[in-house]
């Protein structure tokens, strides 16, 4: 095989955002072969990352040489042809907009962010677009079961890279393929990012009913219903059926609602076990971004008379308009239906 076939997809990367999936993500970048900087906001995070640890976002793991830390912006994206964007996606636009007119005339964007922005309705890559001038045919996202613990310490893992061009998703995908994490591609990009947001959503849900001591039936009909939820958005939408099947719709619910390293279902967990919004928050190591998007999925669903009532049950509890229990309470009270994304209530 010539020198060339193993020449890495980019020739240098910027990540902006320091946390674990950002941290980890990067990691993946190196060891294809990629350069890679990354943008930590505090400085004592970005001297810590170029001494080889994280250990605030990634407890006991060792960055591999070639991965770099600034809190420059503009040094980071400087000359970077491929931008990934891991922040929480409430701060993002934020964090961004010092960066535009910095980016690569030919560089693409990824982003790992799962959220709707708040006021605007767009997904991440949308606003990722607006921010940085970039246009959609070089936008991607990698959404999918995607724990940053255990794919920073080795374990197999699967997840989707979406991006309008195929050729684009194929680059993206050959940028982060390891042997231990395997990307699939998909040109499906509106419903890759809409699993990702509104999931992170139901693993609140899943958590609250966990932290109020209710069994694994309870859990399955929460996840199972909250699946129907994110394919009647995606639908009414413009979305591909079959995403939310897969690994980013799916797969994704999934690995979030069971998992103790989910921070959506921790954040459940102890709203259910009587903590404060507020309390919960404060007790997280991360952020649970289905707290903060939860309205603006309510908002887009209402914008398109998509019912939610799982997803509406959350913001009420978020906003302080109802108790964990009343949420619940509401919920098993709904008229019966019949089974399916489109079902009516029964007379």
């Amino acid at each position: 095989m010539s020198a060339a076939a193993h020449a890495p997809a980019f020739s240098r990367a910027a990540v902006v955002g320091a946390g674990a999936w950002g941290t980890t993500f990067a990691t993946l970048l190196v060891r294809t072969g990629i350069p890679t900087l990354m943008w930590a906001r505090r400085a004592e995070i970005a001297a810590e990352i170029n001494a080889g640890t994280n250990e605030r976002y990634l407890r006991g793991v060792s960055l591999p040489r070639g991965l770099g830390a600034t809190t420059s912006l503009d040094e980071a994206l400087g000359g970077a042809d491929l931008v990934v964007v891991a922040v929480p996606s409430q701060l993002a636009r934020a964090v961004l907009e010092p960066g535009a007119g910095m980016v690569c005339d030919d560089a693409v964007a990824v982003s790992l962010m799962k959220g709707i922005e708040l006021g605007t309705g767009l997904r991440m890559s949308q606003m990722v677009g607006e921010v940085l001038a970039i246009g959609p045919e070089r936008l991607a996202v990698v959404s999918g079961p995607n724990l940053a613990d255990e794919i920073a310490a080795g374990q197999p893992t699967a997840t989707v890279v979406a991006a309008r061009d195929a050729d684009v998703a194929s680059r993206v995908a050959a940028a982060c393929a390891t042997p231990t994490f395997r990307p699939y591609t998909n040109t499906d990009v509106l419903g890759v990012e809409l699993c990702g947001a509104v999931k992170n959503v139901i693993a609140l849900a899943v958590g609250i009913a966990a932290g109020r001591g209710l069994g694994d039936n309870s859990k399955a009909a929460i996840i199972t219903r909250g699946l129907v939820e994110i394919t009647r958005l995606g639908l009414a939408l413009g979305a591909e059926p079959e995403t939310f099947a897969g690994l980013a719709g799916m797969g994704d619910l999934v690995a979030t609602c069971s998992s103790p390293l989910s921070r959506n279902q921790t954040f459940g967990r102890r709203l259910g076990e009587g903590m404060s919004v507020e309390q919960a928050r404060a007790a997280s190591r991360g952020v649970a971004e289905g707290a903060r998007s939860a309205r603006a999925v309510l908002d887009l669903a209402g914008e398109h008379g998509v019912e939610m009532p799982i997803t509406a049950g959350i913001v009420a509890v978020v906003e302080g308009r109802a108790s964990v229990a009343e949420v619940t309470d509401a919920l098993l009270a709904r008229p019966r239906k019949a089974e399916g994304v489109n079902a009516a209530p029964l007379a």
